[in-house]
């Protein structure tokens, strides 16, 4: 009988492997080639039974940089891998989610908190019949720009850089400029501009900050808030800080008394009231009956020639609207004012109460020592993070702080207070 061109190949006990077979060759039997078996192309077409109002990878705006497709993967599924496989990702996991320098392993790191935002935007992506691909690319993508110390680093280099730093926008230039060897890792239009409007600038949940042009980057917005409130409750109390019992009633009431219910109700709350984006369409699709919205999107990064502004324009995939406006990713009211609810508990009592403690105070003496360091001796950094110091015209100056604001940035807590000990030390021999 005849065997399947992929069946797995049995090679006894002290026998080698064909020379046309060995590890690390493209094993080819009966002319079957990944080419042949259209892998992606099966996987795009299984994207149309999505909703209507899903981003199609197909469909995508694609690369500021053309390329080949790939033979296997959509082009989502290749960015999310190119991000996990990024350096920035890899050091999330000593970047400080809220506490600095805690005393215990199972506090949430950047990384940690990462990974349960895309757990809980997948979840609710399936649920709502979106692209779970994009929705996960988004969420994995949308902190790598965070600084050591967590909030603390961004709010420290806010103050000392002029044009300003904000951490959704440093994960933008994470993507574009800084990665793979300053080549940036040529993402899609969809999930860059996921990445750049994650951010709720300190707003209440749902207002405040840009919004997402595609529905998979709303649920990786409101997933990310599902995620913090969460976590952010149980190293509280695994630190000490408050307990259950310290919860209002009234949050508690509506979202539950655990991590895991709270969770639950959450997820299921924004299902609930954002089902409307998984329904099919009439066949007037296009039609006076289905407005669409056609923003566009200014994103401004600076590069290592300058500031550039890039105008991201309508997505070709429309997005559905109601009366009074277009469909959210949403909550529903009585969700939506609890969860918020919460959040200015944490405020009150966890992020303001953090933000005084001596472990804070001496990262934010880091920071600064380091943005002061660095900007004196600019020949200390690294030679990737000097490129354009030569510059005429004045410009060195810019784009030193520029550079020195990309390598802190960068830096994990533990990285940042061993090169900060380095410096006091080369200080004190002098």
């Amino acid at each position: 009988m005849q065997t399947s061109p992929l069946a797995p190949l049995r090679v006894r006990r002290g026998e080698s492997l064909p020379s046309t077979q060995k590890l690390g060759t493209r094993v080819r039997s009966n002319n079957v080639t990944v080419e042949k078996l259209q892998i992606r192309q099966k996987a795009e077409a299984r994207e149309e039974s999505l909703s209507p109002f899903a981003a199609k990878s197909a469909l995508s705006r694609g690369r500021d940089k053309a390329e080949e497709p790939c033979t296997v993967r959509t082009a989502f599924q290749r960015d999310r891998d190119r991000i996990i496989y990024s350096n920035s990702f890899r050091r999330l996991k000593h970047k400080t989610q809220v506490f600095i320098a805690p005393q215990g392993d199972h506090y949430v790191t950047r990384l940690t908190h990462t990974l349960e935002v895309s757990q809980i935007a997948r979840t609710i992506a399936r649920a709502l019949n979106l692209n779970e691909d994009l929705t996960e690319a988004i969420s994995l993508g949308h902190d790598l720009g965070h600084t050591p110390f967590g909030h603390v680093g961004e709010e420290v280099l806010n103050e000392l850089y002029l044009p300003g730093f904000r951490h959704n926008e440093q994960s933008l230039r994470i993507v574009e400029v800084l990665e793979n060897n300053g080549q940036g890792l040529n993402l899609t239009w969809e999930v860059r501009d996921g990445i750049l409007n994650h951010s709720k600038t300190g707003e209440k949940i749902i207002k405040g900050g840009g919004q997402a042009s595609t529905l998979e980057g709303s649920i990786a917005r409101i997933a990310d808030v599902v995620a913090y409130v969460n976590h952010d409750i149980d190293d509280a109390i695994r630190a000490g800080n408050i307990t259950e019992d310290d919860l209002p009633v009234p949050a508690t009431t509506v979202l539950g008394h655990s991590n895991r219910e709270r969770i639950n109700t959450l997820v299921c709350d924004i299902i609930e009231q954002s089902w409307t984006v998984a329904q099919s369409l009439p066949r007037t699709r296009y039609g006076a009956s289905v407005p669409v919205r056609r923003p566009t999107i200014q994103i401004y990064h600076t590069d290592s020639i300058g500031t550039k502004k890039h105008e991201i324009t309508p997505h070709p995939n429309p997005l559905p609207q109601g009366e009074g406006g277009r469909y959210f990713v949403t909550m529903s009211p009585k969700a939506l004012k609890a969860t918020n609810t919460l959040r200015d508990f944490l405020f009150e009592h966890v992020y303001n109460r953090e933000a005084t403690r001596k472990e804070t105070e001496k990262a934010r003496e880091i920071v600064r020592q380091l943005y002061a360091y660095f900007n004196k001796h600019e020949d200390k950094l690294p030679p990737e993070f000097r490129p354009a110091l030569s510059l005429p015209n004045g410009r060195g100056v810019d784009e030193r702080e520029r550079c020195v604001v990309d390598y802190i940035a960068g830096m994990t807590d533990q990285y940042a207070t061993k090169m900060a000990g380095e410096i006091s030390a080369e200080d004190g021999i002098k």
